[in-house]
């Protein structure tokens, strides 16, 4: 596999990356060559400089993942990437603490006119009275988002003895109450504060989130530190609302517009302090967005689900950590079940039973889809499209949850109806080894690896050894070899799991020997 690294990212992250895949570092590459180069590549690793747009994405046939080497993915074509089953992923956590220190550093830089004054005296003046500022200590600050940077910024604020409210309608009262703050409505923020620091994603929702109407409703003298995305702020209403008086001074870091030109008017106002996007700059940042960008596309490439894929369902750390040992499971345990089903697959239904039903599931649930999809379709399924191939086929799925378990700690099932019947598996984890211990209900015990040889027979003596025999003499061995009795007199069916595959010819004389009621050979391995 190859991968484009097509924008300046920290050399750590390149070498994680070489370690493993050939790499290509190309800076500046104009849209064209980026559309022409493309198809070449697996994987493409950006900051913001590259354009990662609609007719860059039809034209990557190979593309299996996109890297953006830190949080805001503004530059990449995240439907586009979806519909053609390619991974978004960021690099969330890599800039937290910059982004955090850089939103504090405005705030006290705005309380204390420390900009203003530097350039003062770098003119030879000596204007003390002049840039009076304001204690922090006990003044209120409204945070408007909670995630990541914005709960760092929470946690330094109250180091400052600051009140602070903060909006986030994701964020529960007793989450709120853990980190010691209130919790308030848009308007409670606006009308109380005595700062404001946004940290939300860019969305149609949040667009212009501040605007004239939000500047009418605040307390006169707020101060506004704007380290978020650019658009948040309607930096036409933010410069009436500072020439009115009702904003004291504003800290901007990112604008709708960038790079900023000099005709942007927030750019001449003495209250106004102003950065070039400096909220990941700092060496460590980039450091950390190269490290963790670089092991998320990694994992894509394995096949892996990555926690910071922004086109997936979002999965939190802590929850990933235990679910992951599930996921190669749930996905051959699919696999298992699509070889099992005749006829049209309508439903698809993954019930979790026990310590393991607790848990946000969603993840696992596509892991299974995938699984159950692979083996009969011939476009490649991955966790980005399973959902949508399942819908435009009208399979419907759906997950059970119960705390009832049988044998089980845990227990994972996956049933599929078709027009022809019903078709069942279960597995649960060994000591984190993965193990399918239920076909159609009968009790067995399967390493879902390599190859499985599923043949329902008569039982009768001599059909074990028949099919034996016919293995041995194609030299594949047999790793073990279960036999189950079913609720049918006098029928049986053998799980044998062999070190290779077993070609046609070998399956119809197979299934042509006596008292054989046909054989099935799973293939554990992929396409």
């Amino acid at each position: 596999m190859k991968i484009l690294v097509s924008d300046k990212v920290s050399d750590e992250g390149v070498k994680i990356l070489q370690q493993t895949y050939e790499v290509d570092v190309r800076h500046g590459l104009s849209p064209e060559e980026l559309i022409a180069i493309i198809p070449q590549y697996d994987a493409l690793v950006v900051r913001s400089e590259t354009k990662v747009r609609r007719a860059v994405i039809e034209a990557a046939t190979n593309l299996k993942v996109i890297g953006r080497a830190g949080v805001g993915v503004d530059n990449i074509d995240i439907q586009a990437a979806t519909e053609k089953g390619i991974m978004v992923i960021n690099a969330p956590d890599g800039n937290t603490i910059a982004a955090a220190e850089l939103t504090m550093a405005m705030m006290l830089a705005l309380a204390r006119n420390v900009p203003q004054a530097h350039r003062s005296m770098n003119e030879g003046k000596w204007e003390r009275s002049k840039f009076m500022g304001a204690e922090m200590r006990g003044k209120t600050l409204g945070v408007i988002g909670l995630g990541r940077i914005g709960t760092g910024v929470v946690q330094r604020a109250l180091a400052f003895e600051m009140k602070v409210l903060a909006f986030d309608p994701f964020i529960t009262e007793e989450k709120a109450l853990d980190l010691g703050i209130e919790l308030a409505e848009l308007d409670q923020i606006y009308a109380q504060s005595d700062f404001i620091t946004l940290h939300t994603p860019l969305t149609p929702e949040t667009k212009h989130l501040i605007n004239d109407e939000a500047f009418a409703k605040m307390k006169k003298g707020i101060r506004i530190v704007q380290c978020a995305r650019g658009g948040l702020i309607d930096e036409g209403a933010l410069l009436k609302a500072i020439q009115a008086g009702i904003v004291a001074g504003a800290a901007v870091d990112v604008f709708e517009k960038e790079p900023v030109g000099l005709d942007n008017p927030l750019l001449n106002l003495e209250n106004v302090i102003v950065t070039p996007h400096l909220g990941a700059s700092t060496k460590e940042a980039q450091v950390g967005v190269a490290v963790d960008v670089a092991a998320g596309v990694l994992a894509a490439l394995k096949g892996e689900p990555v926690s910071t894929a922004v086109n997936m369902p979002p999965v939190p750390q802590s929850v990933m950590q235990l679910i992951k040992p599930y996921f190669q499971l749930v996905e051959k345990m699919g696999t298992l079940v699509a070889y099992l089903a005749e006829g049209r697959i309508q439903t698809v239904e993954v019930e979790y039973k026990g310590a393991i039903g607790e848990v946000d599931s969603k993840m696992l649930t596509i892991a299974t889809l995938k699984g159950v999809l692979n083996p009969i379709l011939q476009e490649a399924v991955n966790y980005i499209n399973a959902p949508t191939v399942a819908k435009s086929r009208g399979i419907k799925v759906r997950e059970v949850k119960s705390e009832e378990t049988e044998l089980f700690a845990n227990l994972i099932s996956v049933r599929v109806r078709t027009d022809k019947g019903e078709y069942r598996v279960g597995g649960t984890l060994f000591a984190r080894e993965g193990r399918i211990v239920t076909i159609d209900g009968y009790r067995v015990d399967v390493t879902p690896k390599g190859w499985l040889l599923i043949v329902p027979h008569n039982d009768h003596p001599g059909i074990i050894g028949a099919v034996g025999s016919l293995l041995g003499e194609k030299n594949i061995n047999i790793m073990s070899m279960q036999v189950v009795k079913t609720e049918q007199a006098g029928k049986s069916v053998m799980y044998l799991e062999v070190e290779s595959e077993i070609n046609n010819d070998t399956l119809l004389k197979i299934k042509a020997s006596n008292g054989i009621l046909g054989a099935k050979l799973v293939n554990f391995n992929g396409k």
